[in-house]
């Protein structure tokens, strides 16, 4: 009969296994794409045909590609800064307020990554198409902007939560305008989240295709790209373009995590009485 703690050790060495697979299974497509775009073969084939960086050479020199990454950038980096501003005033809210729908607000502002990219699609190029502003890049912005927010929202509460209740009205007990409280208590200790929730909101963003399709029109983002070279001939210049994707995605998200982390700082700033007046 085996001791107790041998099936406890066996138990999480089948659990570190049976994660592993996993990890492997979600990872190994990605792996591939990556190992091939750099495949000197036009074909992804076995024996590796040797290193080579021909195909992202080519998939640079393409102006359209260049365009797309051009386009994902600006759309990136608008609803990065939209997303945040937006998550922080909603998590703010949250917070700080109590009044009747509260539970529907926060439901609103949650919902949209719950539904279906196709449906959400849909409905955005319904309700643009309907304003005439269809086909814009920021209308891909704003459409964005719904969906990131959400993420955003959840890491800045989730900071909010460990700040002190009473730290604000503190403030303003000592002379400190709500604006003064805001700007030098509550956004120094959300800095950290802040930051993260950027990151997050422009990897959210440059990762999405299925919005940008709908309702970008002639204005194509980078994953749209690869949708449209995949309905074609087959083209190696996809797992370089692929490749391109993965690595800002996994850079973004790897900022966004290492803020996340962060601890926020002492709070030191202006006197509050005098920036009040």
């Amino acid at each position: 009969m085996m001791s107790p703690l041998l099936v406890r050790r066996l138990s999480r060495l089948l659990q570190y296994g049976l994660l592993s697979l996993f990890f492997v299974f979600v990872a190994m497509p990605m792996a591939v794409i990556v190992v091939f775009s750099f495949d000197a073969n036009r074909f992804p084939s076995i024996p590796w045909g040797g290193f080579s960086l021909v195909w992202h050479e080519a998939a640079w020199a393409d102006p359209m590609i260049r365009e797309a990454f051009v386009n994902s950038i600006w759309v990136g980096l608008g609803t990065a800064v939209l997303s945040t501003a937006i998550g922080f005033a909603a998590a703010y809210i949250d917070f700080r307020h109590r009044f009747f729908g509260k539970r529907l607000f926060v439901f609103a502002v949650a919902i949209p990554p719950a539904v279906p990219t196709t449906i959400l699609g849909m409905a955005m190029l319904a309700f643009v198409s309907r304003i005439g502003l269809s086909g814009r890049l920021e209308t891909i912005v704003a459409c964005h902007v719904a969906v990131a927010s959400s993420f955003a929202m959840a890491l800045i509460r989730l900071r909010l939560g460990e700040f002190g209740r009473d730290l604000e009205p503190a403030a303003w007990n000592l002379g400190a305008s709500p604006w003064a409280g805001l700007r030098f208590v509550v956004l120094p200790f959300c800095r950290p989240a802040l930051i993260a929730a950027f990151f997050l909101s422009a990897a959210v963003s440059f990762d999405e295709y299925m919005i940008a399709w709908f309702v970008g029109g002639v204005h194509e983002t980078l994953p749209v790209r690869i949708l449209n070279q995949l309905q074609g001939q087959v083209n190696p210049k996809i797992n370089a373009i692929g490749a391109g994707v993965l690595a800002v995605s996994l850079i973004l998200v790897f900022l966004a995590r290492r803020f996340t982390n962060l601890r926020p700082e002492p709070m030191h700033g202006p006197d509050l009485r005098g920036d009040s007046a």
